[in-house]
């Protein structure tokens, strides 16, 4: 994970600093009238220093090579099965949490409940625009239930709708820390396996807050 978050924000700089160099260059061409020396002074001042490996010596590059060793942020098919399930595993969260307001007692799992739906309903709309802008609007589909961890079954779906009071307080904690710790895993995957950087900072937010919510629900149901 650590390795995963230092490679993000090298890629932020990298990117940054040669589309800032780029900039320079252009600037100092510019202003020099296309003189031969200005743009060699140009092209030198915008270099990227892109610090080594552990070991390794900085290099420095060009505004071209630093936007390439960036990787810009191509999605790969990771980063595209990720958004397509998550937008699913999303949706089963808020069919959980819509139960809560009529047969739960507690006004402390309600209230949890709200911060649920607060921050997975507009991440649903994120994921969904994501999807568009990459021209695979409408690819969401529908996927096996098994290939996400952490879905509630139909049976269990069932049995909560059935449950009042403390023991739909109690069914709900269990399955929602069980779909919370999946969707964990699925961020951590793509984390390692993803490409995109937007893709990086949503399953980012997923990991951090969910995290906290898992471990609020496991105090609650103890």
């Amino acid at each position: 994970m650590l390795i995963r978050r230092q490679t993000l924000r090298f890629r932020r700089l990298v990117l940054g600093a040669a589309v800032a160099a780029a900039v320079l260059t252009s600037a100092g061409c510019d202003a020099d009238g296309g003189d031969n020396g200005a743009k060699s002074e140009a092209h030198k001042a915008g270099s990227v220093v892109a610090p080594g490996k552990p070991g390794e010596p900085a290099r420095t590059l060009s505004p071209s090579e630093a936007v390439k060793e960036a990787g810009v942020d191509t999605p790969n098919s990771a980063d595209v099965r990720y958004v397509q399930l998550m937008i699913q595993h999303h949706t089963q969260a808020l069919e959980l949490t819509g139960l809560v307001p009529t047969r739960s007692r507690s006004a402390t799992v309600k209230r949890l409940a709200e911060r649920i739906t607060a921050a997975q309903q507009p991440e649903i709309g994120a994921m969904e625009g994501w999807l568009s802008r990459h021209g695979l609007s409408g690819q969401s589909g529908k996927h096996d239930h098994g290939a996400m961890p952490g879905m509630a079954t139909a049976d269990q779906l069932e049995q909560l709708s059935a449950t009042e009071g403390k023991a739909f307080d109690q069914l709900f904690l269990d399955l929602m820390i069980t779909h919370h710790q999946g969707a964990v895993t699925m961020a951590t995957d793509v984390l390692s396996e993803g490409n995109n950087v937007q893709v990086e900072e949503m399953a980012g937010d997923v990991v951090a807050q969910q995290t906290t919510e898992i471990n609020r629900m496991r105090a609650l149901s103890s």
